[in-house]
């Protein structure tokens, strides 16, 4: 391992080549022009260390860690910006599968704005076909969650969409 990453406090060592083969952004940084190829060891200040252990992990394996199924959806959406901040697709993908697989009731309005954000109709549809069940969309619109409060002033177009194909 030739190059250790300091994610708020954790170190988290790895192989350059690696990261330069799974990523685009790690590759113009441990190779390119920048600061960061001469370096041995990296601050990553603005992620959490299980994220970036995480986003590791899949880089050397393609597969993603075991999580408490009460973590995966959070894990599933910062894992979702760890991969776009280092250009890892095929990661984003994982996470959208992911995040298809455990819409609720208490995360369908939030999981339908992350949807919108990253462009992803699979995710998008999702959503709509778990609320487009009346007592999912009762249940999830009483709710504790703002999703649809920030669904409305965000994307009120999505919230439209939604009524059209929930309210008859």
């Amino acid at each position: 391992m030739d190059v250790t990453f300091e994610v708020q406090g954790d170190t988290i060592s790895a192989h350059r080549l690696v990261l330069a083969a799974r990523s685009l952004v790690f590759k113009a940084e441990l190779f390119g022009p920048t600061k960061e190829r001469t370096m041995s060891h990296i601050r990553i200040v603005d992620m959490d260390p299980r994220v970036f252990k995480a986003m590791i992990h899949f880089i050397y394996t393609d597969t993603l860690p075991e999580m408490d199924k009460d973590d995966t959806m959070v894990m599933a959406q910062h894992l979702v910006v760890a991969a776009d901040r280092y250009g890892m697709e095929r990661l984003k993908l994982v996470c959208e599968d992911m995040l298809c697989r455990y819409i609720n009731t208490s995360t369908a309005a939030t999981t339908l704005v992350f949807a919108e954000q990253y462009g992803w109709k699979g995710l998008k549809e999702a959503c709509f076909k778990f609320l487009e069940k009346p007592s999912n969309f009762k249940e999830a619109l009483v709710g504790t969650d703002d999703g649809f409060r920030h669904l409305s002033t965000s994307y009120p177009y999505v919230l439209q969409e939604l009524l059209a194909k929930v309210v008859p």
